[in-house]
C-alpha cells in the first residue's frame, strides 16, 4: 500500500504540481468551499421526508442545490468518520479505524505522502479555517483525527481575516444530535424554538419501544434537528450579508447517524446513512441524485470544485467529475469504540446490505460506559429484563450475533429480517462475501490485524485519566470494562 502510494504521488507531483499553486483556476474564479459538519444526526430533515418537524433552511439549501438520497459514512462514530473525511480515505486504510486512538504515548501517523484536505487547499492559496457557530469565537473547531497532523494547516477558526479576494476553505462544526445532551437543553428550546416537539409526534423506528423515556429523547433529538436548521439559516444569512453566498460552494452533511441503541456506532443504516446537500457554483439547483455516495467523496469533490487536482491515492471520488463513474457498492467499518473492542464490516448496494460480524460471540450492547450511561440504553435494558420488548425491539439485546447479516432494504428498510441463512439468497451472499474480501484486500484494511495491546493500553490511560478528574465513579466503570476486554482478547 505504502509503495503504491509513493509511486502515485511521484507521478502526481510531476504532472500536476503547477496546479497546486492555484493555477488550475484563475484567482477570481476560485470559489470558496464551506463544509457544514453536523454531529450525530441522520437525515431527519423535511427535504428527506421527515414529517414531524419543519426544516425550512435546510429545505431551502436543498431547493437551491443538489440533494443526495443515498449518502453513507464509512465509519459510524465521530473520530473514525472524521479521520476518513479529512483525508478522503477509508479510516481502515490509514490505520485510524479505532475510535479515539493514537491519543496516548503510542501515536498513529499517516502513510507516507498522504496529506489532509486543508493542507492541499492551503498550498493552493486558500485561507483555511475550522470553527464552531456562531463564528468569531477564536478557537479551532472539532477535529477528532486519530492520527498526528499539522495544526498549522488551519489559519484560523473563521474566514474574517483572510486577504482581500482570497478564497477560503472553511468548516463550521455544529453539535447536531449532541445538543440534546446539554443540561440546559429544554431552556434553550423554549427560548430559541418557542415550544418543544410533542413526544407523541415522534415516529419511532419499529425496533424502538414507545416508552416515555424513548419518546421524550426522540422529541429532544428532533428539536436538535430544528435548532440545527436554525443555525444553517444563520450561516446562509451571514454569507448573504457578506455578498459571498453565490461565490461559495456549500457541502452540508453529518459525520454519522443518530446516537441511539441500534444506530451509532453500528453498521445499520441508522448509523451509516447521512444527509448530503451541495449548493453553489456549478451545481444545478433543485436536483436530486440517488447513486451510492460515500462521505469521503466530499474531500475529492471539494478539491474538484476548487480546481485542485485530486491525489491519485485518495479513495474518495469527485462527484462532479466528467465522466463520473458511480459506485456499485458502499463500504463501512466499525472497530473499537472507546474501551469496547469490536470488528464489523458492511457492504451495500442500492437494494441489499451485507454485514459481517467478526466477533459473533460478543453481545451487540457490550459494556460501554459512554452508551451505558444514556437513559435510552438503560431503558432498553430495563424493558428487556422485564420481558416487555417485542422480537424486533429485542434484536439489539441479543447476547451473541450471527456471523453474517443480509437485508433487502427495499422490503425491509429498518434491517429487521436477516436473510443470510435463506438459501434463496445464496447467490447474493456469495457476491457480497467476495466483494468484502476484495475490498479488505485492495484497500489494505488495517482491521485485519487485531489492535496492538500497546496502542489499546496507551489510549485507555488517556481515556481514564481524563474521566477520573471529573467523574471517578465513571472511571471505575471504564476500568471494569477494560478488564473484560482484556479477558476476551485472551
Amino acid at each position: 500500500m505504502r509503495a503504491c502510494i509513493r509511486t502515485f504521488l511521484v507521478a502526481w507531483t510531476v504532472v500536476a504540481s503547477w496546479m497546486m499553486s492555484g493555477a488550475g483556476l484563475a484567482a477570481e474564479n476560485r470559489p470558496n468551499i464551506l463544509w457544514i459538519v453536523i454531529e450525530d444526526m441522520s437525515p431527519h430533515f423535511a427535504c428527506y421526508g421527515e414529517t414531524a418537524i419543519e426544516t425550512p433552511h435546510l429545505d431551502r439549501l436543498a431547493g437551491e442545490g443538489l440533494l443526495f438520497r443515498n449518502a453513507f459514512t464509512t465509519g459510524p462514530v465521530c473520530s473514525a468518520s472524521r479521520s476518513a473525511l479529512i483525508t478522503g480515505m477509508y479510516q481502515t486504510s490509514i490505520g485510524a479505524h479505532h475510535h479515539r486512538s493514537g491519543r496516548g504515548t503510542e501515536k498513529i501517523r499517516l502513510p507516507e505522502g498522504i496529506r489532509i484536505v486543508p493542507e492541499l487547499f492551503q498550498q493552493a492559496g486558500y485561507y483555511t479555517c475550522n470553527g464552531s457557530w456562531p463564528g468569531g469565537r477564536g478557537a479551532i473547531g472539532k477535529t477528532d483525527y486519530n492520527f498526528e497532523w499539522n495544526t498549522k494547516c488551519y489559519d484560523a477558526a473563521d474566514w474574517s481575516h483572510r486577504k482581500e479576494g482570497q478564497p477560503f476553505f472553511a468548516q463550521i462544526q455544529l453539535e447536531g444530535g449532541k445538543l440534546r445532551e446539554r443540561a440546559n437543553w429544554k431552556e434553550t428550546v423554549e427560548r430559541e424554538l418557542e415550544s418543544p416537539t410533542d413526544p407523541q409526534r415522534a415516529e419511532l423506528p419499529p425496533y424502538l419501544p414507545s416508552d416515555p423515556v424513548i419518546l421524550e429523547d426522540w422529541a429532544a433529538y428532533l428539536d436538535a434537528v430544528r435548532y440545527t436548521d436554525l443555525q444553517v439559516g444563520q450561516i446562509l444569512a451571514r454569507l448573504t450579508d457578506e455578498g459571498i453566498l453565490d461565490q461559495t460552494v456549500i457541502f452540508c452533511f453529518t459525520d454519522h447517524g443518530i446516537s441511539h441503541v441500534r444506530a451509532k456506532p453500528f453498521c445499520y443504516d441508522a448509523g451509516l446513512r447521512v444527509p448530503l446537500i451541495v449548493r453553489g457554483m456549478g451545481v444545478d439547483g433543485g436536483e436530486e441524485r440517488k447513486d451510492l455516495v460515500e462521505h469521503i467523496d466530499v474531500a475529492a469533490s471539494s478539491l474538484g470544485r476548487a480546481g485542485i487536482p485530486v491525489p491519485p491515492s485518495m479513495q474518495g471520488r469527485d462527484l462532479f467529475a466528467d465522466p463520473f463513474v458511480s459506485r456499485k457498492y458502499a463500504h463501512a467499518a466499525r472497530d473499537r469504540c472507546d474501551e469496547t473492542v469490536d470488528h464489523i464490516r458492511s457492504v451495500r448496494t442500492g437494494q441489499f446490505k451485507y454485514i459481517r460480524n467478526f466477533e459473533p460471540e460478543r453481545p451487540y450492547l457490550q459494556p460501554n460506559t459512554y452508551k451505558d450511561n444514556k437513559p435510552i440504553v438503560q431503558t432498553m435494558r430495563r424493558l428487556h429484563a422485564a420481558g416487555q420488548l417485542d422480537a424486533y425491539q429485542a434484536l439489539i439485546m441479543a447476547e451473541s450475533r450471527p456471523p453474517e447479516e443480509l437485508y433487502d432494504l427495499e422490503a425491509d428498510p429498518h434491517e429487521l429480517n436477516n436473510l443470510a441463512t435463506n438459501r434463496a439468497y445464496l447467490a447474493k451472499m456469495i457476491e457480497f462475501r467476495g466483494e468484502l474480501a476484495t475490498w479488505i484486500s485492495t484497500t489494505m484494511d488495517a482491521g485485519r490485524v487485531p489492535e496492538s495491546p500497546f496502542l489499546y493500553e496507551s489510549d485507555m490511560k488517556v481515556y481514564i485519566d481524563g474521566i477520573a478528574r471529573r467523574d471517578p465513579e465513571r472511571a471505575r466503570e471504564i476500568e471494569k470494562n477494560i478488564a473484560l476486554m482484556r479477558a476476551r482478547r485472551r
